[in-house]
């Protein structure tokens, strides 16, 4: 049973959160609600997203909020349904930026990044740099797959978590990284392959996927050679 647990793989459906109405600021791990009324888009994540499947959060309410419109969608997740809050897949914690205009601070010289606040080893004051991100989120993405192997993992997130899991799954540089466009709602498909050498540990099957869009392509897909 052991040997077969190991060699499972785990599907992991990450979802980012629906939009936020920030206000022009930036909001980091600010703990906003989201608008989840536009049914079509939560009609069609439901469509796509397994039925049986650990479905996690963060522990800030827009990914919550985004959980429950999908599960309301879909109709049949019944009363058991029930996501489980994961601290670790929060999303960057910005610090003293947080709350800041965000139109401001980007043309200001503070802003010393093309694609993010800034470059991904630079904390932000009193928060966390990018890396740090990417340190947390591997660690627990490494946990969650051990403890759930051979599941479908459904983990409705935040675009820095998600650019996070990608750099890990892809062995990227983080700043590599940081060049990916992870859409609101916007679905990304990683298989974690239980057993397979360590450079083949991920499978990447779509990124920014948005099943509500014409078509409903994925906007990119990347397989790993010999995974």
């Amino acid at each position: 049973m052991a040997a077969t647990s190991n060699r499972a793989t785990t599907r992991w459906w990450w979802v980012r959160h629906a939009p936020v109405d920030d206000g022009g600021y930036i909001y980091g791990q600010r703990d906003l609600p989201c608008d989840c009324t536009d049914e079509i888009v939560f009609q069609a994540l439901a469509r796509d997203l397994p039925r049986d499947a650990v479905w996690l959060t963060s522990n800030l309410q827009r990914t919550r909020l985004t959980a429950e419109a999908i599960a309301h969608a879909a109709e049949d997740y019944g009363a058991h349904w029930q996501p489980v809050a994961v601290p670790a897949l929060a999303e960057q914690h910005l610090g003293d930026w947080q709350g800041r205009n965000r139109a401001e601070f980007m043309a200001s010289p503070e802003r010393t990044h093309a694609f993010w606040f800034s470059p991904p080893s630079v904390r932000a004051p009193n928060g966390e740099s990018f890396e740090d991100l990417a340190n947390r989120v591997r660690g627990a993405v490494e946990q969650l797959s051990v403890e759930h192997a051979g599941r479908d993992i459904v983990a409705v997130a935040h675009g820095g978590t998600i650019k996070a899991a990608i750099a890990a799954a892809l062995r990227l540089d983080l700043e590599a990284a940081l060049t990916f466009t992870i859409d609101n709602c916007s679905i990304t498909r990683l298989d974690h392959l239980g057993g397979a050498p360590e450079a083949y540990h991920w499978r990447v099957l779509s990124v920014n996927h948005r099943p509500w869009a014409a078509g409903s392509a994925p906007a990119a897909a990347i397989k790993l050679m010999g995974a």
